[in-house]
């Protein structure tokens, strides 16, 4: 690997079975790349088996280069995974969901569909600094959404994209604060 704008993950493999990712992390490792990536844990896995295999894996890995899950994007699942170490994520979550009419509002999800989101002239979040909340109502979004119009659907992925990051940075505060487990105990 030559091209100094790139950076070269390897990626943990290895199933459910410690062992053989305790193998593949201390091969990675041995490489010396500049960050690693924990695979194969977001292709339909429950919940605590995600967190199982996170936290065997993470530790393996060196705290000083990224630590990276693929196709992790709950916020359960995001604050689980940085509680056990991990920086980086990847997931269609927010996009797809956006496709589907499903905006992500502050730890939920609001499904546009619904009845009650007709007559709601109020932001889908009124804090949120993103683009279609600062400019769109929510039974706006409602009659996209219901109309099949592809604005609705692009709307919503911008701004649970925009939550998402969002949701992060107030882990990032709350970790930088030395707040991480009083704020985010509910998700542990």
């Amino acid at each position: 690997h030559q091209r100094q704008d790139q950076a070269l993950f390897g990626i943990v493999q290895g199933g459910v079975y410690p062992d053989l990712r305790s193998v593949a992390a201390r091969q990675l490792v041995d490489l010396d790349l500049p960050g690693y990536a924990i695979g194969g844990v977001s292709v339909g896995e429950p919940g605590e088996l995600i967190d199982d295999i996170v936290k065997v894996t993470a530790p393996l890995l060196p705290e000083d280069k990224p630590r990276y899950l693929m196709g992790v994007g709950t916020y359960r699942e995001m604050v689980r995974a940085i509680a056990s170490g991990i920086d980086l994520f990847d997931c269609v979550i927010p996009t797809r969901l956006g496709r589907h009419g499903v905006a992500l509002v502050r730890g939920e999800r609001w499904n546009l569909k619904n009845a009650k989101f007709r007559e709601d002239y109020t932001p889908l979040d009124e804090s949120c600094p993103c683009y279609c909340c600062q400019n769109f109502s929510r039974a706006y979004l409602a009659h996209l959404v219901r109309a099949k119009e592809s604005l609705g659907y692009t709307l919503l992925s911008l701004h649970n994209v925009t939550e998402l990051i969002r949701f992060t940075q107030r882990i990032r505060d709350a970790i930088l604060g030395d707040r991480f487990v009083t704020e985010f105990a509910g998700w542990l």
